[in-house]
């Protein structure tokens, strides 16, 4: 391999964080065996797992003037026979470095290999992000309504604001059937009350029909406390939300929408 440039430190602390992202990155074991492979000092290594890479990295660089190791780090990491048993984790990861090594004119192709692209923006790895999960929610079935909310400027933002929207979506749908301006708890216990309804899911007449109102009811009172309410409040950085978390909401808020398919207005 030929002398490559050194990273920008930019450019390199964005691809450590991708490796080491608590959630979805590498395990401080497997760190240390890459480290340890590719015969680099492990400086930091009661550092948080991002933080460890770059001081890795940055004191290779300091010491060879150039970016070589950079490369090579990548290279093992994204080996593909690691992620054998976990391919949503590479792809999760792969997304994230092409978005990161794109601003210094590298990618890494389906065989977790650092390629040379053409110069490009972060947004063009959120466009892969949301073309690759629009796919994976297309095998599930997952209702239409969905898919207003898997757009490249909100996967951009990791999930975070992408999951706030759908969640909201559901608000909004429920106030267009009922014809209610009111949001949160008062909208979904006025609008699907078994006792007075103003939006009936079914027929209402059985045992099971008015535990169906009530549970459906109930699961949006759950959905709106625990997933809309703290994203709306919460700083994204403070309230983390992986891949794996927002196809499971996703899921839950494709349920919910394809219930309301069948509503009327009482």
């Amino acid at each position: 391999m030929n002398r490559l440039p050194c990273f920008e430190a930019s450019v390199l602390q964005a691809v450590c964080r991708v490796l080491g992202d608590t959630n979805e990155g590498l395990t401080g074991q497997e760190i240390g065996y890459v480290l340890t492979d590719m015969g680099i000092e492990d400086p930091s290594a009661d550092e948080t797992k991002w933080k460890r890479i770059f001081n890795a990295l940055v004191l290779q660089q300091n010491k060879h003037q150039f970016g070589n190791h950079v490369i090579l780090f990548v290279n093992r990491a994204m080996a593909p026979a690691r992620f054998i048993q976990k391919p949503q984790q590479f792809r999760h990861m792969q997304d994230g470095l092409n978005v990161a090594l794109s601003l210094a004119s590298y990618g890494v192709n389906d065989q977790g290999k650092v390629i040379r692209t053409a110069s490009e923006t972060t947004l063009s790895g959120a466009v892969a992000r949301a073309r690759r999960l629009k796919s994976i929610l297309e095998d599930r079935g997952t209702h239409p309504q969905i898919f207003a909310y898997c757009t490249a400027e909100l996967l951009a933002e990791n999930y975070f604001h992408a999951v706030l929207e759908a969640v909201k979506s559901v608000a909004e749908r429920l106030r267009q059937i009922s014809g209610l301006t009111i949001d949160g708890a008062e909208l979904v216990n006025q609008a699907l009350s078994t006792k007075s309804p103003i939006v009936a899911l079914n027929n209402l007449i059985t045992d099971t029909e008015v535990s169906e109102q009530k549970g459906i009811s109930n699961l949006l009172l759950g959905l709106f406390g625990s997933i809309r309410n703290p994203t709306a409040h919460a700083p994204k950085v403070t309230w983390p939300m992986p891949e794996q978390d927002a196809l499971d909401i996703f899921a839950l808020v494709s349920f919910v929408h394809r219930k309301l398919d069948g509503a009327r207005k009482v």
